[in-house]
């Protein structure tokens, strides 16, 4: 259903040191965007190729608009983790880059009862899960 999603920052570099680590948890490096115009003010992760025709992909930039970024109230996204140990790894290499716990890893069998997550912040207070189920 999802091609992309994009949060907005503050500091690109300083987002990028953050995706750059937990992203590499999960086994996603950053999207080579080299050779077209317009990317300076975004990274990505995931899957970019043939100039975005195939994507899967979380963008990190500044808003279009030129206003601060903010984070959404009730907006979170979340990511597949392959084992639990991912997931663990994911909230610590979070917390060690300038993120802020939302929820330590653990069974939320209030979801299901394979459900094994945890919640972080961005350095820009964007809202992430990061989610196992086995």
């Amino acid at each position: 259903m999802f091609t992309y999603v994009c949060l907005g920052t503050r500091d690109l570099p300083r987002a990028c040191r953050f995706y750059d680590a937990v992203m590499a948890v999960l086994g996603q490096g950053r999207c080579d965007t080299s050779g077209e115009p317009d990317w300076q003010d975004w990274a990505g992760w995931g899957t970019y190729e043939d100039s975005g025709r195939r994507q899967v992909a979380l963008w990190v930039c500044k808003p279009f608009d030129g206003a601060p970024a903010t984070p959404g109230n009730g907006t979170m996204v979340a990511l597949r983790a392959g084992s639990r140990e991912q997931v663990d790894r994911f909230h610590a290499t979070a917390l060690a880059h300038g993120g802020s716990s939302e929820g330590a890893p653990g069974l939320r069998p209030q979801y299901n009862v394979d459900f094994y997550a945890a919640y972080v912040r961005d350095p820009d207070g964007n809202k992430l899960a990061v989610v196992c189920r086995s």
